[in-house]
């Protein structure tokens, strides 16, 4: 979800230079990634804690809160050169870590498939 999230405000800052509502588009994805980066934070805590995890995951998501917080002031701020740039590591990030969680699962699937 928070890659999606991540992807969609790459879309909407692109909107903002072609559509009249790409603002509104832009800010209320901001709220709604920032929404999604608190839940991935939830799921890490809840994942180690109630589960037994490892607690790395945490360690990534607060990561990304903080990430994630430092996108919201700049955006806020309107300083596009620090603004874009870590839209950009962000949503790289997010994409590793998906890959990360998801690769272990496939492998799975491959194996007993064989």
């Amino acid at each position: 979800m928070q890659t999606l999230t991540l992807f969609l405000q790459a879309v909407t800052a692109g909107m903002l230079l072609t559509s009249s509502h790409g603002y509104l588009l832009h800010d209320v994805g901001s709220k709604v990634m920032y929404a999604a980066v608190m839940l991935y934070l939830l799921a890490a805590v809840l994942a180690w804690r109630l589960g037994g995890g490892s607690p790395r995951p945490v360690l990534y998501a607060t990561g990304f809160l903080v990430l994630a917080s430092a996108q919201v002031a700049l955006g806020v701020a309107h300083v596009p050169s620090l603004h874009v740039p870590l839209g950009v590591v962000m949503f790289a990030l997010s994409t590793l870590a998906l890959c990360q969680t998801l690769s272990p699962r496939l492998l799975l699937r491959s194996a007993t498939r064989s």
